[in-house]
């Protein structure tokens, strides 16, 4: 880590911090309901309720009734087939986008050159040289006694080009047909330097003549401005921005009809009689946020484990302060968004009552999605990226591209981290509100003036 990625690192442990003391406020604040009572053995499984198994004991050093239902999402949640499925099938996706192009681009580690009559010494050094810079694997030259040899090695693929008498460069295949590939490459570089040596035979220059300008070197090329984000930088940008973008659709989702399902069920009313509205809404968006920090975690190391093995260039531009502001803004997001999703589904009283609901709640998703995206993909960010990186709704997927192309100080990360910090508990409190009181109406889909205008 170096000393820009510092204060970042810094306002990421802030982060988890606040978040946690947030949770804590939150449950203290709510009026309680009795304490909670923790069944010494295990009990049938009945709907979503707190006797589905056994839960002794706290996940979190947090109130006792939060902690236990936080730890009873979490446990039903990782337990779950489509946990376990889902995450097998992110971690093929993420190995596939690693591996499948480390091993379509992967090239001969020797080139082999054959050579009909002779070559110089400095001309042989020259050829091995330009090769190997241009294909970035070693040249090995190859005498061969005449061209039928030479011609025949081709065909059978023992060499990749052949110089015949020093007139000449052949190869198997018509270069055009693939214009990228090693052998394109190797004879193009071979024939410009026997073309070269040629030239300076024709014009009669002397040994000394050619060997200084061989050894030219370009002048040095300066810039008015910086660099802007290489390759790598923005590959690294775009597995942030999908991982952040596919966790917080998949968990926010997973909130809202947690939330229904127990209310449809009925089992909430329940849970309710041994535990207040706030602390269970409180337990449950740390449950599956928890869930959703461990798979994210999972998939980064993976990620980083298969590109470090492999070699690959895919997250080659990934540092500890990209990867850790992106888990940061996953957490962040999902925190600003739970507590949303989680009072939209104690609003609805049916399954396809979701969509109506779940809607509008995605529309900053995806506007931030698409906008971050657009960076990422051009490596210039606009300033209504950084506009966004600084607005909760969308932060949590702009602020981490900015991040990875570099084009954000740490003081704007931590005033962004602030701001979504302070606009979070905000929205917890109105979730809380509306979810003590429209978790109990039944019989039709609560409106949201009604609750609160009560």
């Amino acid at each position: 880590m170096n000393a820009n990625d510092l204060p970042i690192a810094v306002a990421i442990g802030a982060g988890f911090i606040v978040i946690l003391l947030l949770a804590r406020r939150q449950a203290r604040d709510s009026p309680t309901a009795g304490p909670l009572v923790r069944p010494a053995v295990t009990a049938p499984r009945t709907g979503g309720s707190l006797t589905g198994g056994p839960l002794t004991g706290q996940l979190l050093p947090l109130p006792g009734d939060v902690g236990l239902v936080a730890a009873r999402e979490f446990r039903e949640r990782v337990r779950g087939r489509v946990f376990r499925v889902g995450t097998l099938l992110i971690v093929a996706a993420v190995a596939s986008a690693i591996l499948i192009p480390t091993f379509i681009g992967a090239k001969r580690t020797v080139q082999r050159v054959g050579v009909v009559g002779t070559l110089s010494a400095p001309l042989r050094a020259a050829v091995t040289a330009e090769g190997a810079a241009a294909t970035g694997a070693s040249v090995q030259l190859v005498p061969e006694p005449n061209p039928r040899t030479a011609t025949a090695g081709l065909r059978a693929g023992q060499l990749d080009a052949a110089i015949i008498d020093g007139r000449e460069v052949v190869v198997d295949k018509a270069i055009t047909a693939s214009p990228t590939s090693a052998t394109a490459e190797l004879a193009g570089a071979v024939a410009r330097t026997v073309g070269t040596a040629e030239a300076f035979a024709t014009a009669g220059l002397t040994a000394a003549q050619t060997a200084v300008i061989a050894t030219a070197r370009p002048l040095p090329v300066s810039s008015l401005q910086a660099a802007g984000p290489g390759t790598t930088q923005r590959a690294t940008s775009l597995a942030g921005l999908f991982l952040v973008f596919i966790m917080l659709t998949q968990y926010n989702a997973w909130t809202l009809t947690g939330v229904l399902e127990e209310k449809s069920s009925r089992v909430v009313e329940v849970l309710l009689a041994a535990i207040s509205p706030a602390k269970l809404l409180a337990g449950k968006v740390l449950g599956i946020g928890l869930t959703a920090f461990l798979q994210a975690g999972l998939i980064v190391a993976v990620a980083l484990a298969l590109a470090k093995q492999s070699r690959s260039d895919v997250l080659h531009g990934s540092t500890p302060g990209t990867i850790g502001a992106t888990l940061l803004w996953l957490i962040l997001g999902y925190a600003f968004y739970s507590w949303a999703y989680a009072a939209a589904g104690s609003l609805a009283d049916r399954q396809d009552q979701v969509q109506s609901l779940a809607f509008p709640l995605a529309l900053p998703v995806m506007f931030g999605y698409i906008t971050a995206f657009s960076a990422a993909t051009s490596g210039s960010p606009s300033v209504l990226v950084h506009v966004l990186a600084y607005l909760p709704p969308t932060a949590p997927l702009t602020m981490p591209v900015l991040v990875s192309l570099g084009a954000v100080s740490w003081w704007e990360f931590l005033a962004s981290v602030v701001i979504s910090i302070g606009c979070t508990v905000a929205v917890a409190r109105l979730a809380a509100t509306v979810y003590q009181r429209a978790i109990l109406r039944t019989g039709g889909r609560v409106r949201l003036r009604e609750v609160l205008t009560v």
